[in-house]
């Protein structure tokens, strides 16, 4: 059997696909699996380290602005689509996959729309709430349609049903505990635990609003908080150690560059503030937890919007927007819940209800069934 997976661009592309190749390989027997990609994102390193074979082809996205350095890149963007069609059938009929599967970016678009071609079984997996350009135009020619959210499906003109499998979520994550996490970070018994982040770089709205906030909450101690500035975030650390931080902490409070154990952490915390990407709102509902979204305004289809509102539809977590986001508002809304352990507790039982913790078994004999 042979499996070929287009995908590329961001982190939140690559490892859910990655998470499903990995998890048909330690499955099926005489699989061979092929990633195409470009050279120049993530997928290039995070691919091969994975340990599977990968071939690249030459695409781009077309930018929105007017301005003249957009104009020539979107220029070069039209014949770069046109000569990914060539470079994509080459690998195909070289590869002679079974089914191919794209998981988004703009390397899935011609990818995908060459194997409907050539007449080889066909399917996308979409992360978001509201999907991107490239998948809303795939569903409409690919055999099969996943969906991380039933949400997406109203953006979507599908040629068949479309099927909701959730997000992969790391195994470490689902096996956390959370007493042996929160003895493990020392954490009191009697004391709630924040957890923020705004993901691997950092978000700097978020770092400001939570200056004054971590500094308050270090002095009265009213709670525990672990907060990562991000690799962009060195900057916060200096003005930290200027207001008496020592190695990152003070009282009850932790900051850190980059959080290496989030497993450790979301399983001992009651309350996670960060942004709202897909990847993120999954470990957020498999492991049950009560939320503050405050979604990137910077990211394609304003999509993370779209992701929090699942949740915030469904009770299960709470929305900041970046345009109304300060230290006041967002200390207001920690207050909130964690003086309401009710509320909290009732977030909590929304956020695991909408949980898919086997979405890579979905995603796999989806998969499986049209490779057959």
């Amino acid at each position: 059997m042979k499996i070929l997976f287009a995908t590329g661009g961001t982190a939140g592309h690559i490892n859910p696909a990655l998470a499903v190749a990995s998890y048909i390989r330690e499955t099926v027997k005489d699989v061979q699996i092929l990633f195409i990609g470009t050279a120049d994102h993530m997928e290039s390193r995070l691919v091969p380290d994975a340990g599977f074979d990968f071939k690249t082809i030459d695409i781009s996205g077309f930018k929105r602005s007017l301005s003249p350095k957009s104009i020539v890149h979107n220029v070069k963007t039209v014949f770069r689509i046109m000569k990914s069609s060539g470079e994509s059938k080459k690998i195909i009929s070289e590869f002679n996959p079974d089914v191919v599967v794209g998981f988004g970016g703009y390397v899935s678009g011609p990818v995908l729309q060459t194997a409907v071609k050539m007449g080889i079984p066909t399917c996308i997996h979409e992360q978001n709430a509201f999907p991107g350009i490239t998948n809303k135009t795939l569903a409409k020619e690919v055999d099969r349609v996943m969906l991380t959210v039933e949400d997406a499906k109203k953006h979507l003109e599908p040629k068949n049903d479309v099927t909701v499998t959730g997000l992969p979520v790391r195994g470490a994550l689902l096996k956390a505990d959370r007493d042996m996490a929160r003895a493990e970070l020392g954490i009191p018994d009697d004391k709630y635990l924040v957890l923020s982040f705004g993901g691997s770089l950092g978000a700097k709205p978020l770092n400001d609003a939570m200056f004054d906030i971590l500094l308050s909450s270090a002095d009265s101690g009213k709670y525990c908080h672990i907060h990562s500035v991000g690799t962009n975030g060195s900057e916060f650390l200096t003005k930290f150690e200027e207001k008496g931080f020592v190695n990152g902490k003070k009282g009850t409070v932790e900051v850190r560059q980059y959080i290496d154990n989030m497993d450790v952490c979301m399983a001992a915390a009651d309350l996670v503030i960060g942004r709202a990407g897909a990847s993120s709102l999954s470990e957020i509902e498999a492991m049950g937890k009560a939320s503050i979204l405050i979604p990137s305004p910077y990211v394609a289809e304003n999509h993370q919007f779209h992701n929090a509102m699942a949740l915030v539809n469904r009770n299960a977590g709470f929305v900041i927007e970046e345009k109304d986001l300060t230290s006041e508002v967002l200390s207001n809304k920690i207050d909130e819940l964690l003086s309401d352990n009710e509320k909290l507790k009732a977030v909590e039982k929304n956020a695991k209800a909408m949980a898919i913790t086997d979405s890579r078994e979905r995603i796999a004999s989806i998969i499986l069934e049209l490779a057959k």
